[in-house]
This record gives structure tokens, sequence and C-alpha cells, in this order.
């Protein structure tokens, strides 16, 4: 994360154009919003990758735990398949698991998500990450 002083000179020029206002990643007990402007009004658009298919773009993931939740609606959801796994994390409550079908190969349990988060968790709710060789950046 960038630190204050490391804004200054953004901080300088931020609002001299409109639209060019800084929102920098603000913490929320463990939970980062990616920002959506980085000082020159343009989002930033993060992609899920797996078996060379792009399955969830968006400019408003939530980064927690060095892992991005992609909004339901950012993700093609005809390339995820239920699974029964789920496992529980004790601040963010119990996971549930989907399966990827991608090309004709499976990947399983590549993404989870909260249907039920703790209160701690809760920008997570609606949201899918992944994992298991899919590429996100």
């Amino acid at each position: 994360m960038v630190g204050s002083t490391d804004l200054e000179p953004l901080k300088r020029l931020s609002g001299t154009v409109p639209g060019t206002e800084i929102s920098p990643i603000v913490p929320l007990q463990g939970v980062e919003r990616m920002p959506t402007f980085f000082g020159i009004g343009r989002p930033r658009m993060v992609e899920a990758r797996w078996n060379g298919v792009r399955i969830a773009h968006s400019d408003d993931t939530v980064v927690v735990e060095d892992n991005h939740y992609f909004p339901e609606h950012s993700i093609d959801a005809a390339l995820l398949r239920p699974s029964d796994t789920t496992t529980i994390c004790p601040w963010k409550g119990t996971a549930h698991y989907y399966s990827l079908h991608v090309a004709g190969a499976d990947n399983p349990d590549a993404a989870w998500y909260y249907p039920d988060p703790k209160p701690e968790a809760e920008a997570i709710r609606g949201r899918i990450a992944f994992w298991k060789g899919v590429a996100v950046g």
C-alpha cells in the first residue's frame, strides 16, 4: 500500500482537472476495495483467466488477504459448476466453492465465495475469488 507521503505529488494535482480526484485504497478490517481511479481518472480493470479464457473482469474488486473478490455479475457463470466443498474461515465464515469448466477442462474448487459472511467480511458478500492456477491481475 502506498504511504500517505508517497501521494503528496498526486494530492497537489488532484482535482486540478475534473475527474482526477485521488481515490486511495482504504483498509476496512482486513478488507481493501480496489480504487476506482488512480489520480488520472482511469478505472483499473482486473481479470481472472484460466486455460486461455477470461473468466471474470471488473474495475470493482475487493481485495482480502491478497485475493481479488469479483462481483458476481462480472463472472462468466457458464464456466462455473457448483461444488459440495465448504471450508470455514474464523473471521469470514463458511466458504462455498465452484469448479471451473473451461474449454473442455475442469479445475475443481477453483473459485470460492461466502454466501453469508460474518460482519467483519460483509464487503465480500456477492463476490467470488479464484485460486488453483487461475491468473488474476
